[in-house]
């Protein structure tokens, strides 16, 4: 092997996302999520739902790793968002 066809461990690694960074990419993950769901008709979706929806599963739990929050908001389907958003809905409404 030649050293013209190495790559250097840093060429191969992404840089760390903290922060600021960190908390935009999670945004921009779901506002794509709401942008798919918004594709397949539920056209009212937001970002804030989809996340909303996702960090629900954590409430009284430890913050889970990235990778993990990543993956459920990627395999995050529209029948879970729906059921999520229905559950939420009945909460909140008033019951006389």
């Amino acid at each position: 092997m030649t050293t013209e066809n190495r790559w250097e461990v840093s060429q191969l690694v992404e840089p760390e996302l903290i922060g600021e960074e960190l908390t935009g990419a999670v945004i921009d993950l779901c506002r794509s999520k709401a942008e798919e769901f918004q594709f397949l008709g539920y056209e009212h979706t937001t970002w804030e739902e989809v996340w909303n929806c996702v960090n629900h599963k954590y409430v009284n739990k430890p913050e889970p790793p990235l990778h993990q929050m990543v993956n459920d908001i990627l395999t995050l389907r529209a029948d879970g968002m729906m059921n999520y958003l229905t559950l939420a809905a009945l909460k909140e409404a008033p019951f006389s």
